[in-house]
């Protein structure tokens, strides 16, 4: 019998925290579970990262009415995983952004990613027969772009590869305010199935240059100080080179993906088996490692069946 993906036994509700960062800015977090981020500007409200279904939306949207009547105009992706974005629908916005890269993401390989993702996270899916679909953008940037919510300025940027080729941040420039998406966690394992481990530090070196004060990350706490938001991208970057430098030097030893597993999970639990997810990610992050150590620049596509090949593989050695 198959061994089951981690998150598969993950059945606990997390109690929900809606936290205001600056006058206007939240963050709603859940204990590790995805996060989403509003901004409140003076005539509408954006919101980045959805939850995953649009009755899922309908907590998010009860918070932002405890704090404004103003209505939802924008939904940010900050990338194409469907657990971030299939709630859209759910909030009747006026315009869906994202970069370029991530619509181009959505067309290759969105099907495929709702399934798999489905299949690994089943809580994460609340009323997942409201999903209509994939979410598709109507307004698509590349590199930067600012919205303008009244005087309100909401800076949209692609500062590098990292947990996908599409990342965007949502960047407040007047409140040094960031909501990074995935690529900064915060007491949780980053995903790196999807990601481009080579570009990801060097991106989160741009993301530190911004010295935000404040930071919402993709999992986690809100993070409401400048020591905390330091302690956020460089607890992710030491993830990234760990585990990417010991799944280099296994492939460069000759080891087999099996081996490089064992290896690496041994490494890194010590100092990051007590993050979230850390048994969910790890076949996955260790896979994708291989592939980029082994030449692969770009992602493979992730399917349901792929996804418990490699499972059952790694998970059970056979």
């Amino acid at each position: 019998m198959t061994k089951k993906f981690a998150s598969q036994a993950d059945m606990e509700e997390k109690q929900v925290s809606f936290t205001e960062l600056a006058d206007g800015l939240y963050a709603y977090t859940a204990e590790g579970d995805p996060n989403t981020g509003v901004i409140i500007g003076d005539d509408s409200v954006m919101v980045i990262d959805t939850q995953a279904t649009p009755i899922m939306a309908r907590d998010v949207i009860s918070k932002i009415r405890g704090v404004t009547d103003k209505p939802i105009k924008y939904v940010v992706m900050s990338h194409y995983h469907a657990v971030r974005v299939l709630g859209a629908t759910g909030y009747e916005p006026e315009e869906i952004i994202s970069s370029q890269d991530t619509y181009d993401l959505i067309v290759e390989r969105g099907e495929q990613d709702y399934k798999s993702e489905l299949e690994r996270f089943p809580r994460l899916f609340s009323g997942v027969e409201s999903v209509p679909g994939l979410t598709w953008p109507t307004m698509t940037f590349k590199g930067e772009m600012s919205v303008w919510m009244g005087q309100r300025e909401v800076r949209l940027m692609q500062l590098g590869r990292g947990h996908t080729k599409g990342d965007t941040v949502a960047w407040l420039p007047k409140e040094k305010v960031l909501y990074s998406g995935d690529l900064v966690e915060y007491g949780a394992t980053p995903y790196t199935g999807d990601a481009y481990l080579t570009d990801w530090p060097q991106t989160l070196e741009r993301v530190a240059t911004l010295d935000p004060v404040a930071l919402v990350p993709g999992r986690g706490d809100a993070l409401t100080s400048r020591e905390m938001c330091h302690e956020a991208i460089e607890g992710t970057r030491a993830f990234l080179r760990s585990m990417f430098e010991s799944v280099k030097q296994g492939r460069e030893a000759g080891k087999n993906l099996n081996e490089i597993y064992a290896q690496t999970y041994e490494r890194l639990k010590p100092d990051f088996g007590h993050w979230v997810i850390f048994d969910h990610c790890l076949p996955f992050d260790i896979s994708r490692a291989y592939d980029e150590a082994s030449g692969i620049v770009d992602p493979r596509i992730w399917t349901a069946e792929r996804d418990a090949e490699m499972w059952r593989k790694l998970e059970t050695g056979g």
